[in-house]
């Protein structure tokens, strides 16, 4: 461990990147980056071509996999860690990690960046009925394929869970970190001890200043280009923005997923709207300065929603989506405007409204800095953090 380490505990972090990047690997990034937490990182990409494990070997290896069992006891002789943080276990790294932590009584952090184990995929707002009950929210999921768009796929996925959760290996989480108070109340309901989840907000680095509204080109979406982060409803606003004005605001949208090439196909088709794909680095921050505002139209309930943090950082508001987590630190009328998940016709009455109040925008976008420096402190967040992995070993040291 670096001497930046944030507790006096030995720590490291369990992750199995998946497939496409996205927020929760840049969270875990920033924590092996800024608090020199060592990372085990496990990837789904080894599961993918011509030198990937069979499909029933992958189904068995979910539930435990010798070779990602390996690499955990290599990293952990390695660094003699005294508590582990597992961000994702899943689909390479198996259930197994959970029974490994508890047959070597290593205390055990659960990050919460979505619902699992209690449900398997994105949710959305008319799911919080079935949430509680494991079981139907487990077979919704596997009706709508939740997991790789693939029934099969997630109906394994969710006996994995089940046989986990039977065989008591879930037991070896000593304390869980909710990432919103939302995320905390949610899984409160779905049957987690109140007093071992914590809710930490990420904390956040700013990188740039406040930029000058002269500059100001278009709005901006940046995400999974998937149906539920709400694309296809933005694209039905600009759509409607079009018909109505003939002229209009300018959309950029940014990312990828299965849904990029139907975006691609209908931005060409409306001259208000560019899909520019995956962008990184100095562009995509040229895309924040220039920005009149974030939109983040998402139809599924947002554990947190880092974009939000991005658009304080630039001194940006936000147009949001009352989904989740978004829901909690996106203050209405204050830092954006809310709306609720997939209603067109508000969505785009608040485009027009801030489109023509530049003043308006630039007043949301200060506050939202000011949320920014008030609320996503690096050295809060340690403190807090630091009492949430004195509580995971002391509970272990109890049992």
């Amino acid at each position: 461990m670096t001497e930046n380490r944030p507790s006096n505990h030995r720590l490291i972090q369990i992750f199995n990147r998946y497939l496409e990047p996205g927020g929760e690997e840049a969270w875990v990034r920033t924590l092996e980056e800024s608090l020199g937490l060592p990372t085990c990182y496990l990837n789904s990409s080894d599961w993918v071509g011509i030198n990937a494990p069979p499909f029933w070997s992958q189904a068995v290896r979910m539930i435990n996999n010798p070779d990602s069992l390996r690499t955990v006891r290599d990293f952990q002789h390695r660094h003699d860690a005294d508590a582990w943080i597992i961000h994702n276990a899943f689909p390479v790294g198996s259930a197994a990690l959970y029974r490994e932590a508890q047959r070597n009584e290593i205390p055990l952090i659960q990050y919460t960046h979505n619902f699992r184990p209690f449900a398997l995929g994105y949710l959305k707002t008319s799911d919080l009925d079935i949430f509680p009950s494991r079981m139907r929210m487990y077979l919704t999921e596997i009706k709508r394929a939740s997991w790789q768009g693939s029934r099969l796929k997630t109906a394994w996925l969710a006996a994995v869970y089940s046989f986990a959760g039977l065989l008591g290996w879930f037991d070896a989480i000593t304390a869980w970190i909710a990432v919103s108070d939302f995320m905390r109340d949610q899984l409160i309901t779905a049957g987690v001890a109140a007093e071992k989840i914590f809710t930490l907000r990420h904390f956040w680095k700013l990188s740039t200043g406040v930029t000058n509204a002269s500059s100001e080109e278009h709005y901006l979406f940046i995400g999974r280009i998937v149906e539920m982060k709400g694309v296809l409803v933005l694209l039905d606003v600009w759509e409607r923005i079009r018909a109505k004005n003939g002229d209009g605001p300018r959309l950029v949208i940014v990312g990828d997923g299965p849904l990029a090439p139907l975006v691609e196909s209908r931005a060409k088709k409306n001259p208000l709207v560019t899909f520019r794909g995956i962008v990184r680095g100095r562009e995509k921050a040229d895309l924040f300065q220039r920005a009149r505002a974030i939109i983040a139209p998402s139809l599924c309930l947002e554990s947190l929603g880092l974009v939000a943090y991005e658009a304080y950082d630039f001194g940006k508001p936000i147009l949001a989506a009352r989904a989740g987590g978004l829901g909690e630190i996106v203050v209405h009328n204050q830092t954006g405007l809310l709306h609720e998940p997939g209603d067109v016709a508000t969505l785009h009455e608040q485009v027009m409204s801030v489109e023509g109040e530049p003043q308006v925008r630039a007043q949301l976008g200060r506050n939202g800095r000011e949320w920014l420096l008030e609320n996503a402190n690096e050295e809060t967040w340690r403190r807090k953090f630091n009492d949430i992995i004195e509580f995971a070993v002391a509970a272990k040291r109890k049992r």
